[in-house]
């Protein structure tokens, strides 16, 4: 089982609870949640995508309405893998 780092105030609604899903599973070391940013376009819901692989695992990118945050994942799992998780946590 993992651990989710809390370090800043704020977080996009909803993160916190599916980033505690995805640490919960065995193969995934750390997820650490990270800068807050506005976008142009606009996302319903929550949506968790695979932006960049990062030594020792994974960038995800976490968008809601006109909010986006950054989240990296270490992980030994690839791509695919971890996507198929990210996509079982809704």
């Amino acid at each position: 089982m993992g651990r989710l780092v809390v370090t800043h105030s704020t977080y996009l609604e909803g993160l916190i609870p599916l980033l505690q899903k995805l640490a919960a599973d065995p193969a995934i070391d750390t997820v650490t949640p990270a800068v807050i940013g506005r976008v142009r376009g606009r996302s319903e819901g929550l949506r968790l995508r695979i932006s960049a692989p990062i030594r020792g695992g994974h960038k995800l990118v976490a968008r809601r309405g006109g909010s986006v945050q950054e989240v990296f994942v270490v992980t030994d799992l690839g791509r695919e893998d971890l996507q198929s998780r990210l996509d079982g946590l809704r």
